[in-house]
């Protein structure tokens, strides 16, 4: 798609320098993406779409930074943003080097350990795919999961006609009951990509520093050292503060990383018995329910199948 008009003149007023070349970049399901040159010579990664959902692109930026200052593992760096539109540091990529996922999986035990706050949540909603994410604060994480996260996309979910007859019910209806005991351990909030499948990072080649990047409307976070070849790269986040193991759930979901990740995780932070038993299904169940509230029917089975599998754990 090219690019608007009226947003090649805000990024143009943004950078101090006019738009000379845009290569897009496929990948997105939600969003426009391309590759831009300036006349200035810097290059960046822009998204846009006119139908974006007001602070949609903002709360995007404000993920990038909190995982930028997390100082685990990099996110590209934030330039500039409207409603509409989202300027980011440009990452070229490459394959990975030998011992990338071992560095990813480091890297994410480190951010996962990063946070002070007490409190699970966020300091704003954001979004999950196209879905609302809500991310206000809540007494526990057993809380915070039962009432943000299971129960608004099972609602939405039912209320869209899925998962009516009474063996879901039941099953769903049981998982609710049973995480606050599943989850009665977790005392610790930690940040936490949130939506972290094989299509939200990247490998980075050598890539030197962009000149010239500035602030708008939150701006950037000033770092600009160099990234290493195959150094991992974190994008489209869903960040808020709740459980590291979340993280690890959705990479399961769908693959895409490699068995050197997980070990590496294990050997920093390490990953709990109640993972393999049951959480790993609990927290798989929110992204399977998005997933039937995103694609429909085609996605029911397996998350009925996570349900069963809490609840037959756990009563």
């Amino acid at each position: 798609m090219t690019l608007p008009a009226q947003v090649a003149v805000a990024v143009s007023d943004a950078v101090g320098a006019r738009i000379v070349r845009e290569q897009p970049i496929g990948g997105g399901c939600i969003h426009h993406g391309a590759r831009i040159d300036t006349d200035a010579g810097t290059t960046y990664f822009l998204k846009w779409n006119a139908s974006a959902a007001q602070g949609m692109f903002e709360a995007e930026a404000d993920g990038l930074q909190a995982i930028r200052a997390s100082g685990s593992l990099r996110a590209p760096s934030v330039v500039a943003w409207g409603e509409d539109w989202l300027l980011l540091e440009y990452v070229a990529t490459a394959r990975p080097a030998a011992d990338t996922h071992e560095r990813l999986g480091r890297g994410l035990a480190a951010m996962h350990t990063s946070a002070s706050e007490r409190t699970f949540g966020w300091r704003r909603d954001n979004w999950i795919g196209s879905l609302p994410q809500a991310n206000r604060p809540a007494a526990s994480w057993a809380d915070f999961w039962r009432d943000r996260r299971l129960a608004p996309q099972l609602e939405r979910a039912r209320l869209g006609g899925y998962l009516q007859d009474a063996t879901a019910t039941r099953a769903l209806d049981a998982v609710l009951e049973v995480i606050p005991t599943a989850l009665a351990d977790v005392t610790r909030p930690e940040l936490v990509h949130g939506d972290l499948w094989g299509g939200n990072w990247l490998v980075a080649e050598v890539m030197e520093p962009s000149p010239g990047t500035v602030a708008q409307r939150g701006g950037h976070d000033g770092r600009r050292d160099p990234l290493r070849r195959g150094e991992p790269v974190l994008i489209d986040p869903a960040v808020y503060l709740g459980h590291g193991e979340v993280d690890l759930t959705m990479s399961e979901l769908f693959g895409g990383f490699e068995r050197a990740f997980y070990d590496a995780y294990h050997e920093v932070r390490g990953i709990s018995a109640e993972y393999r038993a049951y959480r790993r299904d609990l927290y798989q169940l929110y992204y399977l329910l998005v997933h039937v509230n995103l694609f429909g029917a085609s996605y029911e089975a397996s998350a009925l199948r996570a349900a069963q599998r809490v609840a037959a754990a756990l009563t």
